[in-house]
């Protein structure tokens, strides 16, 4: 046995080595193909990105031809540069540029050296294309928008750099791809299949035909088209309504979570990054650092959600049994608590659960809030069980949905103020601001929609998400998973009532819409800058949230105005225009409508930016230190609400 186990060893070793070899030299061309890559030119097709529906049907964003100069730095040869420069209108220091740019990318590989020629300027070079060895052109496609809105929704596309062609092989250097809104999100969905041809070439370089007859050539595969859940009409008229403001627009279906509308104002045209002058008017809206069009506030931007929260507060309180709806308590325009402070109010008179609502109370909700917390034999179990109810609502958490950027909001916990009371001596009354959606609470005009498409719904929510339909493949079943609340669904009808009745009786009744019966929430959040210790208090936001109709509701939507004032002057009949516009296709009420259009808040920026550069000019002449406080480009993060000026 031992006399045969070594030559059989070298023997079956022989074999595989044999065996191994044959497949490499005969059957497989892979490596030959590589081996030959010095007479092989591959040509990269780009196929047309998937188009861009609405949930209607109507197409929102298309494709249009578009072409690329690639440079090949390595098969350059003399050239009259002052003409190629004239021909295609750039400098002669820009065209130096970008050489050095490719030859430092690939000396032998083809890159972008002028990208998004027009019909005209394609035209021009290709006549006299002969005269420019290592040039030639490569045809793409570009996005040609239907809508002059959305862009927040869309994103747009730009050119893969060497950091994105290091995170994805899939890409070389000059290919396009998707930024922001849908066109990331659903990339790979949208861009399709290059296809790859390989050239065979001479010993004079010159083409001679496809090598080994195409064999290892792939035909590109169109990108997929995808159906949004957006309403394009209803973007549109929501954008118009956010003309000169600033803030957003949030609408949902409440059956389904599919996002309706996602406003941010202010905003700007998708078509002004396609083409040649992408870059400069690019450049142009990231550095506007006040009006920040390219910031999505109805998904980053981080609010008090004021007065719409206490509807939250309400069904907490009922379900930790601590009142029923005959629960009452008297408003003396405020109320008194803890050690002799004093919440205002609006409002006076006794009131339960209904006309606590549709008052919107702060005596009564305080006095409830209060309640709940003091159930339990400590602060810090009660804020604990608090939390964990509005958790359960989707707040203080990043949502799932389909879009690339987004806020956790907060929902403070008992951890929240043990940091801030390390000695453990506070109590409910230190944090009764919670009680109507101040204090340390902060919602995303998102995380707003979603929670009064939850109360809409008794009790559950589903992801929302701005996917509809993808052509040849289902959507993530992510967004058809219910998520229920831990609230009982027995306790949100006397709360749907309350808000039905801020309608009726309360602090929406003059914004009724004739044969619709709307259910919402005005709210005025107060909102103040802090420099140092300094505090400056500025004009109110204005939010409404609501969702229509009351019985089997097919919209919810929350309206966030920055320095609007109070919620029922300009979120309030924005809220039902907007909910008009979607379930009747035409608005009543043309004087609110005229209203709503015309009503600018520039001025009212304006006044706010001066008011606090003016407090910080004052504190630097005082010599106050406000380094790692104040960055001026980023006004807007200096807020505690988080809201620009």
């Amino acid at each position: 046995m031992r006399k045969i186990l070594l030559p059989g060893m070298i023997i079956g070793a022989a074999i595989l080595i044999i065996a191994r070899l044959f497949f490499l030299q005969v059957i497989d061309d892979s490596f030959k193909l590589q081996s030959e890559n010095i007479s092989i030119k591959i040509k990269y097709d780009y196929p047309e990105r998937g188009y861009i529906y609405d949930r209607n049907g109507e197409l929102m964003v298309a494709n249009q031809p578009s072409y690329d100069i690639m440079i090949v730095p390595r098969e350059t040869k003399s050239m009259d540069t002052l003409e190629f420069c004239k021909l295609l209108n750039i400098s002669k220091e820009k065209f130096i540029e970008q050489v050095k740019k490719a030859v430092v990318y690939s000396p032998r590989l083809p890159s972008v050296f002028l990208s998004q020629l027009n019909k005209l300027e394609y035209a021009a070079f290709q006549e006299k294309a002969r005269k420019f060895d290592g040039f030639y052109i490569q045809k793409r496609s570009l996005r040609d928008y239907q809508v002059n809105v959305g862009a927040n929704i869309f994103g747009f596309i730009t050119q893969a750099n060497e950091a994105m062609v290091k995170q994805n092989p899939y890409y070389k250097s000059g290919d396009l791809l998707g930024k922001q809104g849908v066109e990331e999100m659903y990339e790979s969905e949208l861009r399709g299949v290059k296809g790859v041809k390989h050239m065979q070439r001479d010993r004079f370089n010159r083409e001679i035909g496809l090598y080994r007859e195409g064999k290892f050539d792939t035909i590109a595969v169109q990108g997929k088209d995808i159906t949004l859940t957006i309403d394009s009409e209803l973007q549109k008229y929501g954008e118009a309504l956010m003309v000169n403001k600033r803030g957003g627009i949030v609408a949902i279906e409440p059956s389904t979570g599919e996002i309706l509308a996602l406003v941010t104002a202010p905003s700007y045209n998708p078509n002004i990054l396609v083409g040649r002058q992408r870059s400069r008017n690019y450049t142009k809206l990231y550095n506007d650092s006040l009006a920040k069009p390219l910031y999505d506030r109805g998904l980053l931007a981080e609010y008090p959600p004021g007065s719409p929260f206490k509807m939250l507060n309400a069904l907490i309180a009922l379900d930790e049994g601590v009142i029923d709806e005959q629960t009452s308590y008297t408003c003396h325009h405020g109320f008194y608590y803890g050690r002799g402070q004093f919440m205002g109010c609006h409002d006076a008179g006794p009131r339960n659960l209904n006309s606590g609502i549709y008052n919107s109370c702060n005596t009564y909700f305080g006095n409830i809030y209060l309640k709940t917390i003091n159930k339990y034999s400590t602060p810090s179990e009660g804020v604990d069980s608090w939390s964990s109810h509005l958790k359960s609502f989707g707040l203080g958490q990043f949502m799932g949905y389909d879009l690339p950027t987004g806020k956790r909001g907060n929902i403070p916990t008992a951890k929240t103020y043990q940091k801030a009371y390390p000695n453990g001596n506070w109590r409910a009354t230190a944090i009764v601001s919670n009680a109507i959606g101040q204090g340390e609470i902060l919602m995303t005009p998102i995380q707003m929609a979603n929670m009064i498409a939850t109360v809409a719904n008794k009790g559950y929510y589903f992801t929302p998400h701005i996917i509809k339909k993808i052509k040849g493949q289902k959507i993530d079943k992510k967004f058809n998973t219910k998520h229920v609340t831990t609230i009982n669904p027995k306790y949100y009808p006397p709360v749907i009532q309350g808000l039905f009745d801020v309608y009726n009786f309360g602090t929406a009744s003059g914004l009724k819409v004739e044969g619709i019966d709307i259910c919402g929430k005005t709210g005025t959040a107060e909102n103040f800058a802090k420099i140092g210790t300094k505090r400056i208090q500025l004009k109110d936001h204005s939010i409404f949230v609501a969702f229509a109709p009351k019985e089997k509701p097919t919209i919810a939507i929350a309206v966030f105005v920055e320095n609007g004032g109070f919620g029922a002057t300009i979120a309030g009949p924005i809220t039902s225009l907007m909910i008009e516009k979607y379930i009747k296709k035409e608005i009543t009420r043309k004087d609110r409508e005229k209203r709503m259009f015309e009503i600018s808040l520039k001025n009212e920026y304006n006044k706010y930016t001066r008011k606090f550069l003016d407090s910080v000019f004052k504190m630097k002449r005082r010599n106050d230190s406000i380094k790692n406080v104040l960055k001026l480009k980023k006004l807007d993060s200096i807020n505690k609400s988080k809201t620009t000026l």
